[in-house]
C-alpha cells in the first residue's frame, strides 16, 4: 500500500473541515426565518453540535494516538525503561478523546 503524502492529508483534511463548515452553514438563513419556530430547530443543533465536538475530538485523538504509538513503540523496543514514559504521552493522547465527550454532554445538557 502506497504512505500518502502530507500534503495530501492536509489537503483531505483542508477538503472535509470545507465540507462540515459549509453544511452547517446551509441551515443557518432557515433559523432566522422561522423566528417562531426556534425552539423546535435547537434540538438539531445541539445534536450536530454534539456529534461535531465528539467526532473531531475522536479522529484527532485517533491520529495522535497513530503517531504517538508508533513513537512509542519504537523508543520501547531500544529502551525497555521508556514504558511508562511512553504511557504517561499515550494517555495524554487519549485524553483529548474524553474532553470531547465531557463536551458532548455539557452541549447535550444545556
Amino acid at each position: 500500500m502506497k504512505k500518502l503524502n502530507g500534503r495530501v492529508t492536509i489537503s483531505v483534511l483542508a477538503a472535509l473541515t470545507t465540507a462540515i463548515t459549509l453544511t452547517g452553514l446551509m441551515g443557518i438563513e432557515q433559523a432566522f426565518a422561522q423566528g417562531a419556530n426556534e425552539a423546535a430547530s435547537s434540538g438539531g443543533s445541539k445534536l450536530l453540535g454534539a456529534g461535531l465536538a465528539f467526532g473531531l475530538a475522536a479522529a484527532g485523538a485517533g491520529i495522535g494516538l497513530g503517531f504517538v504509538g508508533a513513537a512509542g513503540l519504537a523508543a520501547i523496543s531500544d529502551n525497555p525503561k521508556m514504558q511508562s514514559r511512553v504511557f504517561i504521552f499515550v494517555g495524554m493522547v487519549e485524553s483529548i478523546a474524553i474532553y470531547g465527550i465531557v463536551m458532548m454532554f455539557i452541549i447535550l445538557g444545556q
